[in-house]
């Protein structure tokens, strides 16, 4: 307990800077009248250890560069799926009150209609009206039709999850291309060109065009949100890609496991003594099969060369997706612009299960194709269909429990990158372990840009999070309270205190500081802090449109309670 507890106190000397050095930065960004030009990087269903910065053995290094010149953030929630983090991500809310606690379907209730309320404002309606020019490209889901009525000025990419990043159909611009050319003021690409297309290189190539589109209005700033959908199924790559790590995943997923932790503890990012938690339980579509993840070396010879080529075009979706974030940092220090651009790099949740140790293929389901020989070489090209699987979504979440869909640690933390060399005068590559949510991403945003929030209407939602600079500095007497839910699932975050419980389960309570593998349930011995804590929760619930918790989610994956 001494050494995690000194791991911690080492912090409290960089953070206490970096909360002042940050708030000096704000301040002067505003006075000498230029507000940064801001850029948010969104990953979907990447894991918690994938990066290279975060002890990942797939090669990132464009955002292990961005981390080696900005901060990382090591208690960074989310809310465990999807459109629930999107919402959260664009509004300063928790997605319930903006009606988006689970999917797009409409279940009936306030918290639950599977849009975002037309009440709430998004950062790009607040940017927009403060004079900044407003793009996004990548991937919407929020349950509407059209990003460019929430504030975007243009939008390209996919309403919802990818179907396939192969098909330049599946893909639309908002307002519509013409003749599949750009608008007017976007250089032409190839971004189009079937025989070439790929979709993460896509939507680079999109975030390129709208960066030129800005620049012909060089007095206003620029907001770009950059949603890539890589790596969320279905698993597909380029060849190159995968060939970079078709030999790495053989030793499989145990393995990864033990080498992701030990540079975990090297970089700083767990303290020395973390323990690699148990393998994980999964369920599988519909509920019917539970189970725990098997140890590697009792599967057969075929199911691991399976396997092992399905992380492996993980890993190749997650080189790509690093290489496009290469090409648009690229084009911003050409263009001068990288100094005073914020930039944050985030995952919408923790890597994805679905839904058993061997994935799915075709579609989501429990069907699964196991493929050998030939088979193998054509896995991840066009007209196939594959997801990852429990065993290893498990190891992309090094060193935490479960995955996607759940509110413990492995559902909701994920890396979250800051830099912006104008603003943060924080030692280059600093950690910081105090925990933030999505819901601080906008106040964060608005704060560095300098623009006020505190006059609103009447109707409008008032932010939920904080600026990093100031929930940084609040009194440790008064720690953070982040609350999450999502199907059922719960938590909620109080200083070293973790209460949290799956789908009608009872609460577990967890002592972060000496367990942050939630390895060892102490909510018999604690009663008062389950107490006070699942207060707190159930009067946060009430108040977001959390409750009553759902009996149907009206999906198939998910048995009607």
């Amino acid at each position: 307990m001494t050494q995690r507890f000194a791991f911690f106190h080492r912090r409290l000397l960089f953070q206490l800077g970096w909360i002042l050095s940050a708030m000096v930065a704000a301040c002067s960004r505003a006075d000498e009248g230029a507000p940064p030009n801001v850029l948010l990087i969104v990953a979907d269903d990447l894991g918690y250890s994938d990066l290279g910065c975060y002890g990942g053995e797939i090669e990132t290094p464009n955002l292990d560069a961005l981390a080696a010149g900005g901060i990382r953030l090591t208690q960074f929630y989310t809310t465990a799926r999807c459109c629930p983090s999107r919402a959260s991500l664009l509004t300063g809310q928790y997605p319930h009150r903006v009606g988006l606690g689970h999917m797009t379907q409409d279940i009936g209730r306030p918290g639950y209609r599977g849009r975002i309320d037309p009440a709430a404002k998004t950062v790009a309606d607040r940017f927009s009206g403060a004079g900044y020019r407003c793009f996004l490209s990548g991937k919407w889901h929020l349950g509407t039709d059209d990003p460019t009525r929430h504030g975007f000025e243009r939008f390209y990419g996919t309403l919802v999850s990818a179907k396939t990043f192969w098909d330049p159909d599946h893909y639309l611009s908002i307002p519509a291309d013409s003749e599949r050319s750009p608008p007017a003021g976007l250089p032409q690409v190839e971004t189009n060109d079937a025989r070439s297309f790929y979709g993460t290189d896509a939507l680079t190539e999109r975030a390129q065009q709208f960066l030129a589109a800005a620049r012909t209005t060089a007095e206003r700033p620029w907001f770009l949100y950059l949603a890539y959908n890589a790596p969320h199924f279905p698993l597909q790559a380029r060849r190159e890609d995968i060939s970079r790590y078709a030999g790495r995943y053989h030793v499989g997923w145990d393995v990864i496991r033990r080498e992701r932790l030990a540079r975990m503890k090297r970089l700083g990012i767990v303290p020395d003594d973390t323990d690699l938690s148990s393998r994980s339980h999964y369920w599988n579509y519909g509920q019917t099969r539970s189970g725990t993840n098997p140890p590697w070396d009792d599967l057969d010879p075929d199911r691991r060369q399976d396997l092992a080529r399905r992380m492996a075009i993980y890993a190749a979706m997650v080189h790509r997706l690093d290489w496009g974030v290469g090409q648009v940092i690229g084009n911003l220090r050409q263009a001068g612009e990288l100094d005073n651009t914020l930039v944050i790099f985030l995952s919408d949740n923790g890597a994805c299960a679905e839904w058993d140790p061997h994935g799915f293929d075709i579609k989501s389901s429990n069907q699964n194709i196991l493929h050998r020989g030939e088979e193998l070489d054509r896995m991840g090209t066009a007209g196939t269909f594959h997801s990852l699987g429990s065993g290893w979504a498990n190891a992309c979440n090094t060193p935490f429990r479960l995955y996607k869909h759940f509110c413990h640690q492995g559902g909701v933390l994920t890396p979250c990158i800051v830099h912006w060399p104008a603003g943060l005068r924080a030692s280059q590559g600093s950690l910081v372990h105090a925990p933030a949510h999505l819901i601080d991403i906008v106040p964060t945003l608005l704060d560095a840009a300098g623009i006020d929030v505190s006059r609103r209407s009447e109707s409008e939602f008032p932010l939920a999070g904080a600026s990093f600079v100031s929930e940084l500095n609040r009194e440790p007497a008064v720690p953070r309270t982040i609350f999450l839910e999502h199907e059922g699932n719960r938590g909620v975050r109080r200083g070293r205190w973790k209460l949290v419980a799956l789908r009608d389960e009872p609460w577990e309570l967890y002592d972060l500081m000496t367990d942050p593998i939630e390895s060892k349930d102490l909510a018999k011995t604690n009663t008062e802090i389950v107490r006070s804590l699942s207060a707190a929760w159930d009067d946060w619930a009430r108040t977001n449109q959390v409750t009553p918790l759902p009996d149907d989610y009206h999906v198939d994956y998910l048995k009607a309670q």
